[in-house]
């Protein structure tokens, strides 16, 4: 088999996929993405929208969602190093307010699986980062939300590199804490 699911052991419903590479002298081929090897895993899903974020080192992207068309997202590092980070936002759930978290590179090119109604966001290690992913949803600004990436209820221990810093977006800097967030059943 080609692709290799880990479930997260804090939040399950949160994929790792794994591929297999094949390199000679010219250099590799990596599927990450095959229609018949993800309806035989747990994701049988149809994908709508594809994206491409590239990031400069220090951008802090998140913590997004949509609290109607909410989106799943199959996330793929092309290029770089980031620190990604996804928080369940389903009230009904014994996870909701935890989260997990990946270190992701592009020499892998590891997947993380986001289910609909998850928060997710990520930072930049690297010089840049080059972020494909697929979305089940599309994009519908109307019903864009976005958690504040350092509230404290979350306890995320985000690697901010000191010398750097860190570069958020104006909306990014006023999202809503977990307590006030608009959340799922």
């Amino acid at each position: 088999m080609a692709l290799t699911i880990q479930k997260q052991k804090n939040i399950p419903d949160v994929l790792l996929l794994q591929h297999k590479t094949h390199g000679d002298h010219r250099g590799s081929l990596t599927e990450i993405y095959q229609q018949k090897e993800f309806q035989n895993s747990s994701i049988d899903l149809s994908f709508v929208q594809d994206n491409f974020v590239r990031s400069s080192q220090g951008t802090l992207r998140g913590l997004h969602y949509q609290i109607k068309n909410p989106q799943g997202k199959l996330l793929t590092v092309l290029n770089g190093q980031i620190f990604d980070v996804v928080v369940d936002l389903r009230k009904s759930s014994s996870t909701f307010g935890h989260h997990v978290s990946f270190f992701l590179t592009g020499d892998k090119l590891e997947q993380i699986w986001i289910p609909p109604e998850f928060a997710h966001g990520f930072y930049c290690l690297s010089g840049s980062a080059d972020v494909l992913y697929k979305t089940t949803d599309f994009y519908s600004p109307k019903w864009d939300r976005t958690l504040l990436w350092n509230d404290p209820d979350l306890e995320i221990n985000w690697p901010i590199n000191a010398e750097i810093g860190i570069m958020l977006s104006e909306k990014d800097k006023r999202g809503t804490p977990l307590r006030a967030a608009e959340t799922y059943p």
